[in-house]
């Protein structure tokens, strides 16, 4: 069996205060990227609740347009007026 000789190296190290330092920046980063991956998260969840949303007011406009023809809603009180067409002018 041969024996290799290895040459001892000199272990280099920051101080104590730099790697607090370096380990509390690295503790920031990474909470920080967990708070984008929950806001990533809810953001999709919300962009559903808003797709469904739209599609329901999609369906009442259309059922609403059935049943009165075209016409403009005043939101705050539900009256209605006919919306002009060239056909109407």
């Amino acid at each position: 069996m041969k024996t290799v000789e290895v040459e001892s190296k000199e272990v280099k190290a920051i101080t104590a205060e730099q790697l607090k330092a370096i380990q509390d920046h690295q503790q920031k980063v990474s909470a920080i990227l967990v708070d984008v991956g929950f806001l990533e998260s809810k953001k999709m969840e919300v962009l559903g609740l808003y797709a469904e949303a739209s599609k329901e007011m999609n369906e009442t406009k259309a059922e609403l347009e059935k049943e009165y023809g075209a016409v403009n809603i005043d939101l705050t009180d539900g009256s209605y007026t006919a919306v002009e067409t060239e056909e109407t002018k």
